[in-house]
């Protein structure tokens, strides 16, 4: 048995769910976020709980046990207290400017590039080169700090480019010379 999906799920007050047949829909002081569960998982709510099933032992149904309560899971966190990620600009030059509820980065190319957030995503700049990452959904908050990281992903030479906060990058050495 899978020792993540059998662990029931406490619903914290203030926080409604509601499982209609796949679709698990939870409601919270941040938002709401739904979700549809994968085929043979079942969820249902006993006494103040979200309990996780699966019918049988096939290998789908284990795999797809513990990822369906964890999804669960993080959608009750995320309307209670939302996601937070960080990253960090760094090389001598680069900077980024919050231009409205978009940003504008100078990341050494011969022009600025500006990034738009996706819906339900706030982003804040601290100082010139730190930017902060929120949202209710966990996916989507990983799946933006991926996307900005990606504009200009750290290099190894001389460590320049955008990291997650406390990343750490290996550096090569570059040119051995004479």
């Amino acid at each position: 048995m899978s020792r993540i999906g059998r662990l029931p799920i406490q619903i914290p007050s203030g926080v409604e769910v509601k499982i209609n047949g796949a679709d698990v829909a939870v409601k919270g002081p941040k938002g709401e976020l739904a979700l549809t569960i994968a085929e043979p998982i079942e969820a249902s709510i006993e006494d103040g709980q979200v309990l996780v099933t699966r019918p049988n032992d096939e290998r789908e149904s284990r795999s797809l046990h513990g990822l369906t309560r964890t999804l669960i899971f993080n959608n009750i966190v995320g309307v209670t207290e939302g996601y937070k990620k960080s990253l960090e600009v760094v090389g001598t030059g680069y900077r980024v400017q919050a231009k409205g509820n978009s940003l504008e980065f100078a990341l050494g190319f011969s022009h600025p590039v500006s990034f738009n957030p996706p819906e339900g995503i706030t982003l804040a700049v601290e100082g010139q080169n730190k930017i902060t990452i929120s949202g209710i959904s966990k996916q989507q908050v990983g799946e933006t700090a991926a996307n900005i990281r990606k504009i200009r992903p750290p290099e190894p030479y001389k460590g320049k480019g955008i990291r997650y906060e406390g990343e750490h990058v290996r550096r090569k050495a570059g040119k051995a010379g004479k």
